[in-house]
């Protein structure tokens, strides 16, 4: 993939994502006034959570570090590319037929695994209720996730990064027809969330067939190519795993503090959306990318290819992430505090996502050095790093909760993240010249940094001059984006004025070749 095409996938699915990421917003801002942070919000945020928790354990955290950099090969290699995906494709949806199943008949002890707080109380049986109908939305998004790498790795991004754009909209639309008719809201999200679930699979099995992949279910056989799928993929289920128990522990953590969950989970959604446009977006496009060009033995092209994608990621993460540092009560205020969510749940919820922002450009550059191993078929070391950050955030997500609350979960997010990219980025040192940045990239970071330190002084100031218009109800959404658009402008001047970018950036990046 040349410069220019590469530039072009993480515009297109950075662009995607953006999407999907302020449509999802929407949907939270939407669950948020009319659930608020109570035990209806807190059921259904368990709920919904689990099905998502086995998605990335099995499809996204698995099968896709594996599957990618393999059927990339055989694609580039012109081997049986279908055959081997429509193996993985009947596999996986075997696989999580079964656990579906068992998932469902044991919802009980599933939901206090992941949120014991809830025994004993009213949050219990809805969140079982809830659960159940919610889970089934696990086979539908696994395939989708098997079918979004299938299409990344032919460099078709547009389907895969849209799809969220639909589950999106399926949520809003669902909850203003349950608004208006009166329906139970907790029921109708949950009703919703299988739903959106095959919607998005109808819609990249399209995509995928007309990529010329109409795959097929076959009858799952234990062939080499699944042997060697399985071995490689094994390490990641288990990273996959610890990653889950993470969340596991912040989630039981937030679940003994009344509204703990779900001011976690509505400071981990505004974050997300940064996190989402830019490291995932750069992640997706840089594994396919990078296996193709290792295959080739093109050791100068991954390294350029690396080094843009984190010059790229950082100029985009450091200042969201001051931003969110430095401004996080507006936005938390003007985005968040009506309906349901009460002025009490916004102290709290712009705590935990100040801290949730330190942590951002590690959450980002972990997106960018894991495809460093992946694109290797390595998915061992990644796991071991993953087991050392675990130990550190159950250390200090459950040693902290006694002295400082529900945001110990946050903290132990934050550093046990740093503690995993740090891990990576000095393992990459023993993969050769191809996995260091080249000296662009170290001139260009304490420059961006400059900058965003600048932008943050503006935005600090900008906030306090307008904190009487960001209080007053009919202008406090425009008074943000004022603010917003403020910090942007002041962070573009810096960078400018430091040399964190130049404007020849841009045409130099596209005329180089492979």
């Amino acid at each position: 993939m040349k410069p220019i095409r590469l530039v072009r996938g993480f515009v297109t699915v950075g662009a995607w994502t953006l999407l999907s990421r302020v449509v999802g917003f929407l949907r939270d801002m939407l669950i948020a006034a009319y659930l608020g942070a109570g035990p209806l919000a807190e059921a259904f945020l368990v709920a919904f959570s689990l099905p998502n928790m086995f998605r990335r354990f099995f499809a996204e955290g698995a099968f896709n570090t594996a599957f990618v950099p393999m059927f990339s090969k055989k694609l580039e290699a012109g081997e049986d590319a279908r055959r081997f995906a429509e193996e993985a494709y009947s596999g996986l949806a075997l696989v999580v037929l079964i656990v579906s199943l068992i998932a469902m008949a044991g919802m009980p002890w599933l939901v206090l695994a992941m949120a014991g707080g809830f025994a004993g109380d009213e949050r219990l049986p809805l969140a079982v209720e809830y659960g159940r109908i919610c889970f089934p939305y696990i086979l539908f998004i696994s395939l989708t996730a098997l079918l979004s790498g299938l299409l990344n790795a032919g460099g078709r991004f547009m389907a895969a990064a849209g799809a969220p754009v639909l589950l999106n909209l399926i949520f809003i639309g669902a909850m203003m027809l349950a608004r208006r008719e009166g329906w139970d809201m907790g029921l109708t999200l949950s009703w919703a969330t299988p739903l959106t679930g095959l919607a998005q699979l109808a819609l990249v099995w399209i995509a995928a067939a007309r990529m010329g992949f109409p795959l097929r279910f076959r009858r799952p056989r234990f062939s080499p190519d699944m042997r060697r799928l399985l071995a490689i993929a094994a390490p990641s289920v288990l990273a996959g795993g610890v990653v889950q128990i993470n969340l596991l522990v912040g989630r039981q953590v937030g679940s003994f503090f009344d509204g703990g969950i779900a001011w976690l989970n509505y400071a981990d959604r505004l974050y997300q959306l940064p996190l989402g446009v830019v490291g995932i977006a750069i992640g997706i496009v840089l594994l396919p990318d990078l296996s193709r060009r290792l295959k080739n033995g093109d050791m100068g092209g991954s390294r350029h290819a690396l080094s843009r994608a984190m010059e790229f990621a950082l100029f985009l993460t450091i200042p969201a992430a001051v931003a969110l540092v430095v401004i996080p009560v507006p936005l938390i205020a003007v985005l968040f505090e009506r309906g349901e969510f009460q002025p009490t749940d916004t102290t709290p919820t712009a705590y935990v996502l100040a801290i949730y922002g330190l942590g951002l450009p590690a959450f980002v550059l972990q997106k960018v050095l894991q495809p460093l191993y992946f694109a290797r078929e390595d998915t061992r070391t990644p796991f071991r790093f993953a087991l050392h950050s675990m130990v550190i955030n159950a250390a200090l997500a459950i040693g902290l909760a006694p002295l400082i609350g529900f945001s110990a979960a946050a903290w132990g997010t934050t550093l046990s993240g740093w503690a995993m990219t740090l891990q990576l980025w000095f393992g990459a040192r023993r993969l050769g010249e191809a996995a260091q940045p080249d000296d662009r990239f170290r001139k260009r970071l304490p420059r961006t940094m400059l900058a965003a330190g600048l932008m943050g002084l503006c935005l600090w100031a900008m906030s306090w001059l307008m904190g009487d218009l960001l209080g007053q109800e009919h202008v406090r959404i425009l008074a943000l984006f004022v603010l917003v658009l403020g910090g942007m402008a002041s962070f573009a001047v810096a960078a400018l004025l430091t040399g964190a970018i130049r404007p020849s950036d841009l045409r130099a990046g596209l005329s180089r070749q492979r």
